[in-house]
Formats: C-alpha cells, structure tokens, sequence
C-alpha cells in the first residue's frame, strides 16, 4: 500500500508535535520532520543542544517518521555545518528512539568514504535490536526540470546498498515527465518515490498507487506545502479518492491551461464514487502559446497520444477547457480518430470538450485502444437549457457576447433549433469568423440564422436571451468586477426576457445580478457546467450522473469560497 506521508517544516518542536497528531488523525501513515530550521545553530549553542532538540522531537512523535536536514543547496532552508548535519543523522540512527527513515542527499551520501560511514553507521547499527529499524532515502531534487543524468542517480542509488529506498523529485515541465516517473515506479528494483514538482506533476503525487510508489507526500494546508504542486491530505483522500486507486484504476482528466481552479475533479470523483466506478479523475494542464496555433496543436496531439500509448497508465477520458476545445475538435491520431468520432456538432463548431477513450482487455494487463470519440457535451448543455427555459427556439433571437468555443456551441445549437443568433464580440473580425463557420454548415439542416454585429450596439439590442460567453464576471477572469452585458444601460426589456451566464464562479455574476435587479429571468453557469459535466459521466461510465449530486457540490463550494 502506498502511504501518505505528511511533511513538516519544524521550526518549534511543540507545534511540530501537534501538527504530527493532526496528521494521525486525518490518515497519514508517515510524517516528515524538516528539520532544517530546528537544527540551526542558535546563539552560542553546542551541537549536542542542537542535535538533542530533533532527538526529543522523534521520541515523542505520534507516527513513524522521516528526518529530513535538507542544504539550501538542494532546496532546503539548512545554511550550517554539513559535517554537523551528517553527525545528527549517525546520532539518530544509534539512538534508542530512532526515526523510521533519515533522508540523505545522493550528492551528499556520495561525497565522501567519512560520509558515508556515518550515514552507514546511523542505518546499521548493531544496538538496534527494535523491530523498527532506521532505513536510508537516498534523494534527488532539481527544482528545473528533468536532471540530465536521471538514468545515472537512479543506478547510482539502486547499487548502493545501504540504500532501502531510491527517491526521485524533480520539477514536472510536461504531461509526459509524469509518465516517466511512471515508468520510474514500474521498473523499481527497490521501495521507490518518484514525483513531479509543480503544477505540472500533480498527477504523479496522486497517482502514486496506482504504479506502486512506496509513498506520497500531502500537506496538512494548503499553506504549508514543502513541495511546489503538492496536494493536502484533505484533497488526497477526499477529493480524490486516494485510498481506492488501484492498478486498474481508470483515469480521467481535466486538460486545459490552466486548469488548478477546476470544479471537475469535485463532481467526477465524488460521481465515480457514489456509483462505485474504478475511476480517479486528476488536473491534466497542456501548456499552449496563444501567439502559436500549430505549436499548441501539436502540443495537445502529443500530448493526448502519449497518454493512450501508456497502456498501464488506462487513460479513458478527459475535459477538454479553455484553450484547447479547438484543439480537441482537431485531435488526429492515426489509426484511432476519423471524422465518424466526431459528434455532429463537433465538426459544425470546430470545438469539442470531451474526450473518450474505450479499451478492450485482450489479456491480464494488455490493453489496445479501440477508438476515441469526440463530443461537445456545452452544445448538449446550452440546447437543454435554453428549450428548457424559452420552449421552442424557433424564430426566438438570441444573442451571444464572445466568440470563443462555448460561444461557437450556443450558436451551432440554438441555429439548428431555428433560432436567429445575433454573435457581437470585441473584436468583430473573430464575430464574423465564427458566423462563417457556422454557415459554412447551413446545408446540414440549420433552420434558422447567425450574423454578427458591432459590439457597440449591444446597449439597445432587445433579444428573447442574451448569454454571455466571455469570462467578464469570473472570479479569477480579467474584470471579475465587469458586467459581460450593459444591462443598466439597456432600455426596459419584457420580463420573460432570459440573460445566461456561462461564467459558474460566482454563482451570481455581476451580469446575473443586474438581471434579476431588473425581474428578468436568468440561467447561471452552474447549471450549465452541471448539465454538460453530467453528460460527460454518462459517456464515460454508461450510467446516469447522481440526481443533484453535481449540482449540490459546486454550489456548496463556491459559496464556502465566496464567504471565506
């Protein structure tokens, strides 16, 4: 079983000791005693004061731990003696309250033969007569990027033999770093941590289980990590479901840029949950250059192809956010993907948001890849709610703000229903672009219309629903504050008249708020993501999403949010 271990940067024993019991009591196996700034040197004080304060502090800890003296040189906060640092290790090791592990730098262990005799004696000592022995990490942290000679540490570590456990770290730049130390974990010749640093290694910590690491570390808050990109033992076991992740878990992804704020690791785990689905659902982030179209493209094909060519890994399905929808729309993998797995309204709008792999087991653990559909779950979505709402779109005016992706599934939609859709966006070469595309599709049943007007005359439209496709409103958008639609400038409009915001954080957007100011009525971008989330599930699991389940949970947590 692949443990949680919880690290703490101890800076005063007493509090370290109660950060220790709330770590027991949350579900960690393990804690990690940084003992960086304890050991300092203080005034005048003598190594044996120095070392005697993290003796004590392992005495009484409440669970198994790791001591950790990390160098500023390999990313710690340690600035002292090394001879000093190594002489508390030995000191820990001959002790009669002996740590479970002591961590060692390899560029360290390797040093020196004196060195290395110690650390030797502190892991090998013949009064250890407990069933608790302590172990040695050999450890290897760049906190740049995947180290040139990885392959070299890892023999290194692999042959040495007072090594009990190979730990690599390093700072994740792609999808395709966590697939490595995948594969790290995989061909372990002994107990071995393999994680990614950064946002971009996320998935390496909490996939760790699924590939056998012997340990995983999470914070105890979000303000205490000790690693960039590391989760807290709350998300780890509650978000994502730590515990049940297996060998043939079934993974699932959010891929976007950037996608930490995501609401969808909340409904899908806790979906997977109530229904009992080998499934974890993780943050996938594809970097891509706004100023690069073809780079990107290739960066998210790559991407996506790497996923599906790492059979161990059971990549089933993905969101697909901002900005890669056109991206997605345009995954071409040879052999898997043509146009047939293209949904219709995928090829009308050129953006798709979901992702589905099947995988047929031929074999015990061999798998081949069946075939990839593409579907734009928001056309599904925006059509529901707007019939839902309006009735029969028929000859009804809509009138969409923004020109991006969702903007391209409300109009394709509410088009084929008969609608007339009006696009106006900052820019109006991108309105008319959008507009384009979508007649360029007029011959496959669209019923009603779709041009694009000025910005400027949006004050004194007057449609049956206005929706606002911008992130104007959004929390962590570019003008949280801004109003997507003028609605205060606007003159009086009938009641029934329908504002939708596809924005979900917050709730109630500015635009939302103007509305109902004004007794109109409104749609918010929680139903919205709801809506399209649950017809996700549906083509991943086969099963229909828990009535209210999604809906209850991201309410529930953007109001904590917004009150916190």
């Amino acid at each position: 079983m692949t443990m949680i271990c919880v690290p703490i940067m101890v800076e005063e024993a007493n509090a370290a000791l109660l950060d220790a019991s709330l770590a027991q009591a949350k579900g960690a196996e393990l804690v990690e005693f940084r003992v960086d700034l304890l050991f300092e040197q203080r005034d005048e004080e003598s190594l044996e004061v120095r070392t005697a304060r993290v003796l004590d502090l392992v005495k009484e800890s409440p669970l198994p731990c790791i001591v950790t003296c990390r160098p500023h040189w390999e990313g710690g906060e340690y600035h002292g003696d090394d001879d000093e640092r190594i002489s508390l290790y030995e000191a820990l090791g001959t002790s009669d309250h002996p740590p479970a592990y002591i961590d060692v730098e390899l560029a360290t262990y390797t040093r020196s033969a004196n060195i290395r005799q110690k650390v030797n004696l502190a892991v090998d000592h013949p009064k250890q007569q407990r069933n608790i022995t302590t172990r040695l990490i050999l450890s290897s942290h760049d906190f740049e990027g995947r180290p040139s000679d990885l392959t070299r540490k890892i023999i290194a570590m692999n042959d040495e033999p007072a090594c009990s456990v190979v730990k690599i770290a390093y700072r994740a730049r792609s999808i395709r770093d966590n697939l490595e130390l995948f594969e790290i974990l995989r061909d372990r010749q002994k107990p071995t941590i393999a994680l990614g640093m950064g946002e971009f290694g996320t998935m390496s910590r909490i996939l760790a289980p699924k590939f056998g690491g012997l340990l995983t570390f999470a914070s105890l808050r979000s303000e205490s990590t000790t690693a960039p990109g590391q989760p807290t033992i709350d998300e780890l076991l509650n978000l994502y479901r730590f515990r049940s992740i297996k060998s043939s878990t079934k993974v699932y992804g959010i891929i976007g840029w950037p996608v930490t704020q995501s609401m969808s690791p909340l409904v899908h785990n806790a979906g997977f949950e109530a229904i009992g689905w080998d499934g974890v659902y993780v943050t996938m982030p594809v970097a891509a250059d706004t100023n690069d179209a073809e780079a990107s493209q290739t960066s998210f094909d790559v991407t996506i192809s790497q996923m599906i060519e790492d059979k161990p890994l059971v990549f089933c399905g993905a969101s697909v956010t901002i900005p890669h929808k056109e991206h997605a729309a345009n995954l071409a993998i040879a052999g898997l993907l043509n146009d047939s797995y293209r949904d219709d309204p995928v090829k009308r709008i050129g953006a798709a948001n979901t992702i589905t792999q099947w995988w047929s087991e031929i074999e015990h653990d061999h798998r081949m890849c069946d075939g990839i559909s593409l579907v734009n779950s928001d056309a599904l979505a925006i059509r529901d709610l707007l019939q839902h709402t309006l009735g029969d779109l028929n000859a009804k005016k809509i009138a969409l703000v923004g020109a991006g992706g969702v903007s391209k599934a409300a109009a394709s939609c509410a088009a084929r229903d008969g609608a007339n859709v009006i696009v106006l966006n900052r820019t109006f070469s991108r309105a008319q672009e959008l507009t384009e595309q979508i007649l360029s599709h007029s011959e496959d049943g669209y019923l009603g219309t779709v041009q694009a007007i000025n910005i400027e005359k949006l004050p004194s439209l007057i449609a049956d629903a206005f929706i606002n496709c911008t992130p104007v409103g959004m929390t962590s958008g570019p003008d949280p504050d801004g109003l997507s639609i003028p609605i205060p400038d606007m003159p009086p409009l009938p009641p029934e008249t329908v504002f939708f915001d596809t924005v979900y954080n917050p709730i109630e957007t500015p635009m939302l708020k103007a509305a109902k100011k004004r007794g109109y009525r409104t749609i918010d971008g929680v139903q919205m993501f709801v809506k399209q989330a649950e017809a996700q599930f549906e083509l991943w699991t086969g099963q229909c999403a828990p009535v209210g389940l999604f809906d209850d949970l991201v309410r529930k947590k953007l109001s904590a949010e917004a009150s916190d």
